[in-house]
């Protein structure tokens, strides 16, 4: 059995819940990532961000989640049909997990109008890349595009028995067609094409409104005290 060295963070506030504090435990930097040894760790309720690699560590909380989608056994609700019926012309391009000036700027504007005031919204564009790829995980940008126009991004790890959501933004003028959504959507569809089992969506957290969103899709497994639980409405 491999051992993978840890540390854990100093406490910060929690970006999800007032008044909290947050920590983290992180594979150290010293420790060779791979892919296959992420799909373990994911498995675990293990994320990314950029090359590091944490899991939660709160000392008094455990509100964050991890979820996944067993994308074989899902079924869209009349929401994401509607979505789906929408987004019938949007076209999507795997592209690889490079800087490109268009996907930054799409990146920024997409930030400042939706987190004008969040850490992101000053972001370069050297942190924006080394924050969404990694030089060890098979990463991709999904490029969503409407009427030949780009209009959004989503930023997925693909993994041998799994995907990956890690991120996704959009053009705030295409916002009536719910592109994170679909987003989800078309992961579950490549998902099933690329015969793989699972789309690791991240951490659900109950009461924040912009993580609890992940439940609409059914079913869905919750890590519950190291188990994969199946909850369903």
């Amino acid at each position: 059995m491999i051992q993978i060295p840890l540390f854990l963070s100093q406490e910060y506030p929690c970006s999800y819940l007032e008044n909290n504090q947050s920590r983290s435990a992180f594979v150290h930097p010293s420790f060779q990532m791979t892919t296959q040894i992420y799909e373990q760790l994911i498995s675990q309720g293990f994320r990314r961000s950029g090359d590091e690699v944490y899991i939660p560590h709160c000392q008094t909380c455990s509100a964050c989640i991890p979820v996944r989608i067993p994308v074989s056994e899902f079924t869209p609700n009349r929401s994401q049909k509607r979505c789906l019926k929408k987004n019938l012309n949007t076209q999507a391009k795997i592209k690889p997990a490079i800087l490109e000036q268009a996907h930054y700027e799409m990146y920024m504007n997409y930030q400042n109008s939706r987190h004008h005031d969040g850490s992101m919204a000053n972001t370069s564009p050297e942190e924006y890349i080394s924050f969404l790829s990694s030089l060890w995980c098979d990463t991709v940008f999904v490029e969503f595009s409407i009427d030949n126009e780009l209009a959004g991004i989503a930023v997925v790890d693909q993994l041998d028995d799994a995907c990956s959501a890690v991120y996704t933004f959009f053009d705030p003028k295409f916002s009536d067609y719910g592109l994170g959504v679909y987003a989800v959507l078309w992961q579950i569809d490549h998902c099933l094409i690329k015969g793989k089992e699972f789309l690791y969506l991240g951490l659900w957290i109950e009461a924040c409104r912009k993580m609890n969103y992940k439940t609409n899709y059914q079913p869905i497994e919750l890590l519950i005290d190291t188990e994969w639980q199946t909850m369903t409405h």
